[in-house]
């Protein structure tokens, strides 16, 4: 029996594997990907879209299309297509990023040839009936009114204008725009966006050969190609880092969002700059949290993070404060900022970092849907499985000195665009 009084031996995490994704091109050309793997017969197929054609004049195309796929057919109403699925114990699940549109379906694998047909349809042939588009239409509107009353969400939405400006990742949804959109739009989106040569299929979980021939079956046969798509491509310029402050006179709390373009996952520099912002603030006991939660008492958290984008990254830290200590709040994350800057982390508190990374790693990697997930950031960002191997290694053996060096390159204060909403 194990002796529960002593603690457990400490390990460190050597090496991690991944199950690779095997690549498969169907009839029509669409590429399938399949993350094989556990004994629960248990599938999940996912058809992610890149986002098309997008235009500051009609901003919420792709995210409608998305997000009315399951409201109706041709042959199945919104109704019928949930009962479908239920019928199966399978569920039904859309996405939207600002890169990709996803459908995915979990379901048994036994009930794989049962429930694609309803996939099929929803891609094929939703047809965004005027009374559905109504009721989303007055549902999104009243949720917008909702978010505008709260600082963090103005916070987040001035935060990504200052720094993508009106393009998919910056623009500033109105009221009215819901208002713009008609049927028309959508099906206009839908059939240059929902199409074959714009798919990419994964296929993760319990995966036979014969689920690879009935995803064959549905979707490399008989899928018509669409109309002409225009791929999203965006360039973006750094700025010198400006205040943009919303007073909101009875604001108890002020949401504070600092931070600026820099590299995506595609750059060399993107893992360093992963430990970087894990030691400021990218867990639990980062210095961030350290010190403006557990030594201030300013906030109930704070966090920052390295987000990775199709088109650019960005660099942010984000909380909310008590109103009255906001300036003090925003000083104390420059002073943390400096000092990654003047002084090298210590060795302990690198090695600290080093195992929460690497074991935060080997945990999300608890089956082969997960595996899947790890293949998704390096087969959309142009990468191979080169990328986790170099990551891993960096992780394990990045220095201080090159540590203060890419917060020198990449964390001026100065640099950062500070939107605060509320009161200074």
């Amino acid at each position: 029996m194990v002796d529960r009084t002593l603690t457990p031996e400490f390990r460190q995490v050597e090496q991690i594997q991944l199950i690779k994704a095997e690549p498969y091109v169907l009839a029509n050309n669409v590429k399938l990907y399949v993350v094989n793997g556990g004994d629960q017969e248990l599938i999940r197929i996912e058809l992610v879209f890149k986002n098309v054609n997008w235009t500051s004049a009609k901003p919420l195309q792709a995210y409608t299309v998305n997000s009315m796929l399951t409201e109706g057919t041709s042959k199945l109403s919104s109704q019928q297509i949930a009962e479908k699925i239920d019928y199966y114990g399978a569920f039904l699940q859309m996405d939207y990023n600002y890169d990709y549109s996803t459908v995915t379906l979990f379901t048994l694998t036994k009930h794989l040839e049962a429930t694609l047909p309803v996939i099929k349809a929803i891609i094929t042939d939703s047809v965004f009936a005027e009374t559905e588009l109504e009721t989303f239409k007055t549902n999104q509107k009243q949720k917008l009114l909702v978010s505008l009353e709260k600082n963090d969400y103005l916070g987040r939405r001035l935060f990504n204008n200052v720094l993508f400006g009106d393009t998919i990742y910056g623009y500033k949804t109105e009221s009215f725009d819901y208002n713009r959109l008609d049927r028309s739009q959508l099906l206009e989106y839908f059939h240059s966006a929902y199409q074959p040569s714009n798919c990419t299929i994964i296929a993760s979980g319990k995966v036979t050969e014969s689920s690879v021939k009935l995803i064959d079956a549905f979707f490399g046969q008989d899928w018509e190609k669409g109309t002409d798509a225009v791929p999203n491509l965006f360039s973006f310029a750094s700025d010198k880092g400006t205040e943009h402050y919303v007073e909101r006179a009875d604001a108890l709390q002020s949401a504070i969002r600092l931070g600026k373009l820099t590299v995506n996952r595609a750059h060399e520099d993107f893992p360093g700059l992963q430990v970087l912002n894990t030691v400021l603030g990218g867990y639990f006991s980062s210095r961030l949290m350290a010190n403006i939660r557990e030594d201030k008492g300013y906030t109930y958290g704070i966090g920052s993070a390295i987000v990775s984008l199709q088109n650019a990254g960005y660099f942010v830290i984000g909380s909310e404060v008590g109103a009255d200590v906001c300036t003090a709040a925003i000083n104390e994350i420059e002073k943390e900022i400096k000092t990654l800057q003047t002084e090298l982390i210590p060795q302990e508190e690198l090695q600290l970092v080093r195992n929460y990374m690497m074991g935060s790693l080997l945990g999300s990697l608890e089956n082969a849907l997960s595996h899947a997930d790890k293949f998704k950031n390096i087969l959309f960002s142009g990468l191979t499985y080169e990328y986790y191997n170099q990551y891993i290694n960096i992780v394990k053996n990045i220095s201080a000195e090159h540590l203060q060096q890419l917060a020198i390159k990449y964390l001026d204060f100065n640099d950062l665009e500070k939107v605060i909403i509320g009161k200074r």
